[in-house]
């Protein structure tokens, strides 16, 4: 999964886990903002632009169905495992010193991206961009905390989130016509400018803020995090290409095991702590977003494909065909969160996915054939995007509610992650689409289309777990 938006909670995360330490607001808290807008557009930005650029880096480096859902996992995974790390570890040494380390991570590993020679260096460089953004997301959201307050600080981090949702929506269409005019390489080649320029603001505006007090960091729970999440996308990724896996995914449960074992013992001071799980509302939410943004994940990354591989779209046609998404949910947005506010989460929660999953359906109308695109994609998007409008406001306003203030940010980041890893084992799962060509590849779409709506209903069905009634 790409995704081509901030996750449901993103934008809550500095506002919840700085709130009760945040210093004194900057003294330039405009450029601050900018800065910190630059720094996250790098993420918003690599997670929807490499969708329009699998076919061209497939044709140019030779890879199989399995490398492209790499091209894309090798950054999710990373980025899913280590998010609350990274947060933690900027609470700890410095949100600042982790902002810049991030940035400048995700530059380097974006010139490695851009030069690569064949596809091991590709996915190192990828991988090496999730990590950087694990680092620099959710620091960027603790500057903010800090160098605002009060109303101020809900504007500031509302900013955000909108230019993180715009970077998202310009980011297949800049991607695209990149791709079309130049080479898939120079869609790695622009975060260099923009790195340069969030860090050089970043270092004259910021000032350094951190809790030198903290816990030490759960190091152990975020390596084993990362090597379950890392065996079940393999194991997934070769069962669906028809070749086992499951040795595979045998590990990623031992693994998850221990994980769970090791945030056990720490209690409190896990990266992790399963006290959250006695909340039945918290657990219907984590599998409410882990369907819905799974579900949505394989979508944004394969109708853009069918639409270059079948449709005969070009790379910036294919960009362009995605934009009403953002827009549509940009602009219905604040007026489901007012209904959410007046009804409480429960009811938009369980009918956002319910119309999602009309949008899926939609899908099935799309034969690749030449048909029109007014008539065939623009409905199923607009549709899921009414959906996903519906969920993404309650969402973040139920996940906050379900935990006590304490363990809030941490609610919070986990469940941004868990809409990450959705999107990454429903790219996992399109091993046989993306292997396929002609009516086969049209075949797998639809079906691909059809389970993608079983999920919604599923988290449609996950809602019912919420208490009746605000919350």
């Amino acid at each position: 999964m790409a995704l081509s938006l901030p996750a449901a909670c993103d934008p809550n995360l500095a506002d919840v886990r700085t709130g009760e330490s945040a210093s004194a607001p900057a003294s330039r808290p405009a450029m601050v903002l900018a800065a910190t807008i630059l720094a996250s557009s790098l993420a918003f930005v690599d997670g929807s632009v490499v969708n329009v650029a699998l076919p061209a880096i497939g044709r140019d480096l030779a890879g199989a169905a399995a490398d492209l859902q790499w091209v894309v996992n090798a950054y999710l995974l990373p980025l899913s495992a280590l998010l609350l790390l990274g947060g933690g570890a900027g609470d700890r040494f410095g949100r600042r010193r982790l902002l810049v380390a991030g940035i400048a991570l995700f530059a380097a590993a974006s010139c490695l991206c851009a030069f690569a020679q064949g596809l091991p260096t590709l996915l190192l460089g990828r991988v090496l961009q999730g990590v950087g953004a694990a680092m620099l997301m959710p620091n960027s959201l603790a500057v903010l905390g800090t160098a605002f307050a009060g109303e101020a600080r809900g504007r500031a981090i509302g900013t955000w989130a909108a230019a993180g949702a715009m970077a998202g929506a310009l980011g297949p269409l800049l991607g695209g016509w990149l791709v079309d005019a130049v080479g898939w390489r120079t869609i790695f080649l622009i975060n260099l400018p923009i790195a340069v320029a969030a860090i050089w603001m970043i270092l004259r505006h910021v000032p350094e803020t951190a809790e030198t007090d903290r816990p030490a960091l759960d190091w152990t729970g975020g390596l084993l995090a990362t090597a379950a999440l890392g065996a079940l996308t393999w194991g997934l990724t070769i069962r669906s290409a028809g070749e086992g896996g499951g040795a595979a995914l045998a590990a990623a449960t031992l693994l998850l095991a221990a994980f769970v074992a090791v945030e056990w013992r720490r209690g409190e001071k896990a990266m992790m702590p399963l006290a959250l799980f006695t909340s039945r509302g918290f657990v219907g939410l984590s599998l409410l977003t882990l369907l819905l943004y799974g579900a949505l994940g394989g979508l944004l990354v394969l109708l853009p494909y069918v639409l270059i591989q079948q449709g005969g779209y070009s790379a910036f046609q294919a960009g362009a065909a995605l934009l009403p998404f953002p827009l549509a949910i940009g602009i219905a947005s604040r007026a489901m969160g007012r209904l959410a506010a007046r009804t409480g989460p429960r009811l938009p929660l369980a009918a956002g996915p319910l119309i999602v999953a009309a949008g899926f359906a939609l899908a099935l109308r799309i034969d690749g054939g030449g048909g029109s695109y007014w008539s065939e994609v623009l409905p199923c998007i607009l549709v899921i995007s009414l959906g996903m409008a519906g969920a993404v406001a309650p969402l973040t306003t139920a996940v906050l509610g379900s935990v006590d203030a304490h363990h809030a940010g941490t609610a919070s980041g986990f469940n941004s992650a868990v809409a990450r890893t959705g999107g990454m084992i429903a790219t996992a799962l399109l091993g046989a689409a993306l292997a396929a060509r002609g009516e086969a590849l049209i075949s797998s779409f639809h079906a691909a289309a059809l389970v993608a709506a079983g999920a919604a209903l599923a988290a449609s069905a996950s809602a019912l777990l919420l208490p009746a009634g605000r919350q």
